[in-house]
């Protein structure tokens, strides 16, 4: 059996014969009817110690063969009893355990779904900029090309290329964020200087669209990292100055209160389609309105950028017309 194969059911064995040995000699030392009441009572003593340790040990092999069946992919097995010992609360902790894996699993599984998506979205984002260089490429090459379709085949591969530039650092960012290691400090910016900051790159299309530009807030700070959430306001400013028609005016305003430092961006554009609303903020997402050279990476980023200095960002319609983007970043942990 394998029972006694086990090297301290052997020894187990050993010490109980021993011991009913010892009481045996010791009885029939002093009466016969002595001996063999001690032999008796060693006898039961040992059965009893034996049938005891047999069900534990075949309690040890269940477990055992819990866990292969965990290995092999069986997450949903729940071994849980009622009561009361030792082996129950190891098969309640090999359950908490098992549960643990199960959900590790899942998102590991979704993670890998994840990548795998992100992956074809990129290769996608990219395939359209590099296919047209290749194209006005083969077109640069030829001898009898005038000088005026030249400079505009050039422009066009410099602003495909400006394109991928900034797609991977985009992205750069946000597997640095995705991975854990982009470092956020938690320095007093103040708003007013931040605002400038932002605004200062954007005049020039806001110019070319004459669209017109608003700021309005008090002369306040937040606890943050100024350069993180610069790319997080331009990336929301650019996506507003796209969707506001020529003529259109911007507004940035800034609040603060005892919860939290609010951020208020607004435009007087066509505003956010409904169905698109709930899907603004995802990842490589771009709405019925998006712009051909969109990659719907801007806001993803955004999000991620604010929520990680403990904030929150939300997208909404005004009633008049166009977005409203309200950034909220809490004073304290909730």
């Amino acid at each position: 059996m394998s029972f006694f194969r086990n090297r301290e059911i052997r020894w187990l064995c050993l010490i109980l014969m021993a011991a009913t040995a010892l009481a045996c000699a010791a009885g029939f030392w002093v009466s016969v009817p002595a001996g063999l009441g001690a032999l008796a009572a060693g006898s039961a003593v040992s059965l009893v110690s034996l049938l005891f340790t047999a069900r534990r040990y075949r309690q040890i092999d269940q477990l055992s063969v819990y866990l292969r069946r965990i290995t092999a992919g069986e997450h949903a097995l729940d071994i849980r009893d009622n009561d009361e010992g030792e082996l129950s609360i190891l098969k309640s902790e090999i359950y908490k355990v098992t549960v643990m894996l199960a959900e590790y699993n899942e998102r590991l599984l979704a993670e890998q779904r994840g990548l795998s998506d992100s992956l074809s979205d990129i290769s996608h984002q990219l395939k359209t900029p590099l296919t047209s260089m290749l194209v006005m490429a083969d077109l640069l090459s030829g001898d009898d090309l005038p000088s005026d379709k030249r400079r505009e085949f050039t422009g066009h591969i410099r602003q495909q290329l400006e394109r991928i530039q900034w797609l991977v650092s985009s992205l750069l960012k946000m597997s640095k964020m995705d991975a854990g290691v982009a470092v956020f400090k938690k320095d007093a910016v103040s708003l007013p200087d931040l605002i400038r900051r932002v605004t200062a790159p954007l005049l020039i299309p806001i110019e070319i669209k004459e669209q017109t530009l608003e700021t309005d807030g008090p002369d306040i700070s937040f606890e943050g990292d100024g350069g993180w959430m610069n790319e997080a306001l331009v990336n929301i400013l650019k996506n507003c100055i796209e969707h506001t028609p020529r003529g259109g005016r911007l507004r940035v305003e800034w609040t603060s209160n005892p919860l939290y430092t609010e951020i208020r961006i607004s435009d007087t554009g066509e505003g956010i389609a409904s169905e698109d609303l709930p899907h603004i903020f995802t990842r490589f997402y771009r709405g019925k309105n998006a712009a051909d050279e969109s990659v719907g990476i801007g806001l993803a980023m955004a999000r991620e950028i604010v929520r990680r200095q403990n904030g929150d960002i939300t997208a909404e319609n005004q009633p008049g017309g166009g977005a409203l983007f309200s950034i909220k970043l809490y004073k304290h942990i909730i």
